[in-house]
């Protein structure tokens, strides 16, 4: 096979993705353990915020997941040229797409966190956020082709060393710029939306000096010229459109369950999002396996080898069940002690400890949920993905609803809709690989 799909393979494309991920979420929490000293309302202000500068983050983020498959599908039939055309028209797009959100966020935020939240001070800490955080939109994006690029590429140990440089920017800014420290200037829950900038700004340097130094442009066919292929412009959003709007969904999907929890209270909202940042970093093999089998599986189509993919399916599946296991082993045992470090009041330790021994069940559900998921979405066949995901979304949400406004839950009860989320992701997604006819792909890339 020209695209191998051994354990050992896999594993050593997936282990660079996964230790990025680990110093991208390392961000994350280190944001929540800061701002968590700053009190409950910038705890969960920032949170919310964050949340939705992710969920416009997301529009870039399936732009390149779209750019992705093409890549790894010319990658995998070895028309290595065709790669560099991908790459050249996803910028081009990334370039109005970024500045017509930056502009939306800073206008229209503020009018949409006035009327969902439930708390003005918490609406209007968000807002600061935003209002810094939306300068990073760009800055984002091209980190997001460069990363989409060296996992098509299989060239995945790059990712490590640019996630350590974004990371610890990050960490040492957020330190300076939240409290004041190293002579900067005290800026609160805003020095941690710039941090951020800075970090990805950061990120983009050390990427395009890595690749003058070890890219061979001509091999690609990357070019600096200025020129717009709509062919091929096309094929990317064919592709891309529907994992844009998957994405928003997926993101949105946070974004609204946090607002109903709100709804209980600013203790249950801070305590939530205390909970996600430790969810992040426990889904980080999780997300570097679902990358790599995205990407696996769009070579295997694109050299004409789909009949492995049941098989690459079968792997990925132990693999991320035993990295979940060993995740779930590590926060079963030090769970309290990794939430004493969120400085939370002795009745909120015990609320959030509760909701942790749920989140270690629901990591098994969500590791055959998004395996299944992503390879379906590997296949190409991203608008019955769509479908998919808006039909599980639209479940997550009203149970969340209902439970919420019509049965006065305690927050961990609420948190038990995860199960009912990954439960129906994992079978529809199963349904559809088993039965669908995803092995006649629409991956085009010329």
């Amino acid at each position: 096979m020209s695209t191998s799909i051994s354990y050992i393979s896999i594993w050593k494309l997936t282990l660079p993705i996964i230790i990025s991920g680990v110093s991208q979420n390392l961000v994350t929490v280190i944001d929540t353990l800061f701002l968590s000293r700053l009190g409950n309302i910038a705890l969960g202000a920032a949170g919310n915020g964050a949340l939705f500068y992710f969920l416009i983050v997301t529009i870039g983020l399936g732009i390149s997941t779209g750019a992705q498959l093409l890549m790894g599908n010319a990658n995998g039939a070895k028309e290595y040229q065709e790669i560099g055309k991908i790459v050249k028209q996803t910028f081009y797009l990334f370039i109005p797409t970024s500045i017509l959100l930056f502009v939306g966020l800073q206008f229209l935020y503020p009018y949409i966190a006035e009327s969902i939240s439930q708390s003005v001070n918490i609406a209007d800490a968000a807002i600061t956020f935003v209002k810094y955080r939306s300068f990073g939109l760009l800055f984002a994006f091209i980190n997001f082709l460069f990363i989409a690029f060296f996992v098509a590429t299989k060239n995945t140990k790059v990712l490590f060393y640019a996630s350590l440089s974004i990371a610890f920017t990050n960490i040492i800014l957020d330190y300076g710029l939240i409290f004041g420290h190293f002579g900067l200037p005290t800026l609160n829950i805003a020095g941690a939306a710039i941090a951020s900038v800075i970090s990805e700004f950061i990120g983009v340097i050390f990427f395009v000096v890595y690749c003058f130094k070890k890219v061979d442009f001509k091999f690609y066919n990357i070019s600096f010229s200025f020129h717009l292929n709509w062919k091929n412009i096309q094929s990317i959003l064919s592709i891309s459109t529907p994992i844009v709007i998957q994405n928003s969904l997926t993101f949105g999907s946070w974004f609204v369950f946090f607002s109903i929890i709100e709804q209980l209270g600013e203790n249950e909202l801070a305590i939530s999002h205390v909970i996600r940042s430790i969810y992040m970093v426990m889904m980080i093999p999780l997300l570097g396996f679902s990358t790599a089998v995205n990407t696996l599986v769009s070579n295997l189509i694109g050299a004409n080898q789909s009949q492995y993919i049941f098989i690459l399916i079968k792997r990925m599946l132990v693999l991320t069940l035993i990295s979940s296991a060993v995740v779930v082993l590590i926060t079963t045992s030090f769970g309290r002690e990794i939430i004493l470090f969120y400085e939370l009041n002795n009745q909120l330790i015990e609320a959030t400890l509760h909701i942790l021994s749920i989140i270690n069940v629901v990591l098994f559900f969500f590791s055959v949920a998004f395996i299944l998921f992503n390879a379906l979405v590997g296949t190409g066949k991203t608008k019955v993905s769509l479908l998919i995901e808006s039909i599980n979304i639209t479940i997550y949400l009203t149970s969340a609803y209902i439970l919420v406004n019509y049965f006065s839950p305690n927050i961990s009860e609420v948190w038990c809709v995860e199960f009912i989320y990954f439960g129906c992701l994992a079978i529809m997604s199963f349904l559809y690989l088993k039965y669908g006819k995803w092995n006649h792909s629409n991956l085009s890339y010329k």
